[in-house]
């Protein structure tokens, strides 16, 4: 049993040593504080790859769709922290002063490479919360939102400053580049009417290399990322608003038939449109 069996507490913490992630893309309506420890792993955040070395923090505004690629011939060592961002605001109400939610609402996703003091301090408050988690008293619960709150303050001033958009820096092996290059087109453009023939002709990359490419790079079919990310705007849109109609949902994302979009969505999410947004007015 953790903390939030307990108590209920929408946030959870877990360090995961050598355990590799047996799902593929995902998305999820919390915010994530994810910290690289150490090992071999690429992370696809949207249309961009990030090239993980120790002491890389990266935030998530979650909705995104994001998977780590990751090299099983090293551990993965990694810490995440997943919370609900209006219980953290609740609890970050006056007197407190610092927005420590704004980097997640300002920059959505966001990585900075932490060094000295400032890495120590937050590995510390990590290794804190994920000992405290696994605890059920009381005294445990508040000491764990006590070290949850100095982590936002400490996690907000890493990324002080800094301006929304992509990172300069792209990845360094040419695979990369070239899978990061259609992500990016598809993460504008997935609404869009998308074959293998508007890729090649848009990207300026031969249509079967492209196909090659992308999977030997991230794992994933052009394909499986396309309707993921449909499936995922899809998602947030009947959290949005669960009243809307499936169909109209389906189209804004870029299905032309109603039934192609009830059959990926179930694949993809294990329930129908409509039964997905039955769950969300029932909720309300």
């Amino acid at each position: 049993m953790t903390l939030s069996d307990q108590f209920g507490l929408p946030i959870d913490a877990s360090f995961n040593q050598d355990q590799y992630p047996t799902g593929r893309f995902h998305a999820h309506p919390e915010y994530e504080i994810y910290y690289f420890h150490g090992g071999g792993c690429t992370y696809l955040i949207g249309g961009r790859m990030f090239e993980l070395a120790p002491g890389d923090l990266i935030i998530m505004h979650g909705m995104t769709l994001h998977a780590p690629i990751i090299n099983r011939r090293l551990p993965y060592l990694r810490t995440i922290i997943h919370f609900d961002p209006a219980f953290a605001a609740e609890l970050l109400r006056p007197p407190f002063q610092a927005d420590a939610l704004a980097p997640f609402r300002d920059l959505g996703n966001a990585r900075v490479r932490l060094s000295g003091e400032r890495r120590e301090r937050i590995e510390a408050l990590l290794a804190e919360m994920c000992g405290l988690y696994r605890r059920e008293d009381a005294f445990s619960c508040n000491r764990f939102l006590i070290a949850f709150l100095r982590l936002l303050h400490e996690v907000s001033e890493c990324f002080a400053g800094m301006s929304p958009g992509p990172e300069t820096a792209e990845p360094s092996d040419a695979k990369a580049r070239g899978a990061q290059r259609i992500a990016a087109y598809l993460e504008e453009r997935y609404m869009d009417d998308i074959h293998l023939d508007v890729l090649e002709r848009e990207l300026h990359m031969n249509k079967y290399y492209m196909t090659r490419l992308f999977k030997a790079a991230t794992g994933f079919t052009i394909f499986d990322y396309l309707y993921q990310r449909r499936i995922t705007q899809a998602k947030l849109l009947f959290l949005l608003d669960p009243e809307r109609p499936v169909t109209e949902v389906g189209y804004e994302v870029g299905f032309k038939h109603p039934s192609h979009f009830t059959r990926a969505f179930k694949r993809i999410t294990g329930q129908t449109p409509e039964s997905f947004r039955r769950s969300l007015r029932a909720a309300t």
